[in-house]
Formats: C-alpha cells, structure tokens, sequence
C-alpha cells in the first residue's frame, strides 16, 4: 500500500493516459469502421448499392487483419506508424496501431447489425422513391443503433485491454504502470490498483453503452 501511495501521481498520470489512447482509438478506429462496414454493407449482393470487387476486396482485407493478436500486429504496423507519424513507440503510436485494429473490427461488427434490418423497410422505403444514400442515413442506421451501440461498448472493452496489452511494449497507460511499478517491483498491490481502476472504466462504459442501447431501441 506504500509503493502505491508513493506512486499515486503515475497512478493518475497513467489513467489518464488510458482514457486518452481509448477515447481517441474510439474516436478515429469508430468513424474508420462505420464507414467500412457501411461499404461492406451498400455493396454485399443484393444490397443497396451492389459490387462484388469491392465487397470481395474489403472484406478480404477485414478478414486478413481482424484476427491478427494484437501484440503481433503492433509489432508489425510499427513501420508503417514510423512512415506517417515519425515514431514506432509511445502514445501515438500505440493509438495508430489501435485505430487500425479497431477499425477492421467495428468494421464487422457495423455490417453484422445492419444485415439484421428487415429487408421489408427497405423495400418500403425503395417503393416510395428514396435512393440508396438516403436510406442507409434516414432507415438502414436508424433501425439498427440500439445493436450499434452495444457493438461499440463492446469494442471499447476491447480497446481498453488492448491499451493495456501495449503497455508490454511501453506504450503507456494502466497496462504499462501495471507492468513496470506492480508486476517488475513485486508489488501485487500497485497491479491490483491498476486492475481494478481498468475494471471500473469497463463497468462505466458498459453501464452507459446499455443505457443508450435501451434508449435507441424504445424509439
């Protein structure tokens, strides 16, 4: 209890570094991934707007990168980060290799909700003249934000135990206080602090993501 006390500046400090890798990752990963699984969804056969190249070629690359371990593929986009950002390590890094991931998965998880929407809306909506764009905005989205919400609290518990897989690699956040000053100075208090506050992040988020949820869905 001591080391934590001693420690409770970078305790904080690494929190907030956590909610900002997530709040961020969510950010930038959610508006890459709704946008490819609105493409997924508008070009799949029989879709609003229908094409096979580009629905095989996205869903390929979502196939390829989505089941990758994060820890690999932090590894692996570090090149990549080190060309469009300047560095392959530290906070932004670790957000550029957390958006990507993300994005593949909410990717999948915004086309897997939309598909749920009763084809019979749609088709109401075709017979009264509104185009494909206006129907994915005013129908498609709409119907399906309850499950969208709860797609993306689930992706958030995901980012945040990935924030803190990037602590490994001193990525900073709860991940790498828990891994420097805990499980490195045998200190099972200091990793249970950060154990717990990442638990209460989740709980929050959960809490309010099931809120929302319930709202969208009794409209």
């Amino acid at each position: 209890m001591d080391a934590l006390i001693e420690l409770q500046d970078e305790f904080w400090k690494a929190a907030g570094e956590t909610l900002y890798m997530v709040s961020i990752t969510l950010l930038i990963g959610g508006a890459a991934g709704l946008l490819m699984g609105l493409v997924l969804y508008a070009t799949r056969a029989g879709s609003l707007l229908p094409n096979k190249v580009i629905f095989v070629v996205l869903n390929v690359v979502i196939n390829f990168f989505r089941p990758i371990p994060f820890i690999i593929f932090i590894a692996a986009v570090q090149p990549l980060s080190r060309m469009i950002i300047g560095t392959g390590i530290g906070i932004n890094a670790v957000i550029f290799a957390l958006s990507l991931a993300a994005s593949f998965a909410i990717a999948r998880i915004v086309e897997q909700n939309l598909v749920t929407v009763s084809p019979g809306v749609i088709e109401a909506a075709r017979s009264m003249g509104a185009g494909p764009y206006r129907i994915l905005r005013t129908i498609v989205i709409p119907e399906a934000l309850g499950p969208l919400i709860l797609g993306y609290t689930f992706i958030f518990v995901a980012i945040v135990d990935m924030s803190a897989v990037a602590g490994l690699i001193g990525g900073g956040g709860l991940g790498y206080f828990a891994q420097l000053y805990g499980y490195r100075q045998f200190e099972p208090v200091v990793t249970w602090a950060a154990v717990l506050l990442i638990v209460v992040f989740v709980q929050i988020a959960q809490f309010v993501g099931n809120r929302l949820a319930r709202v969208a869905l009794r409209r």
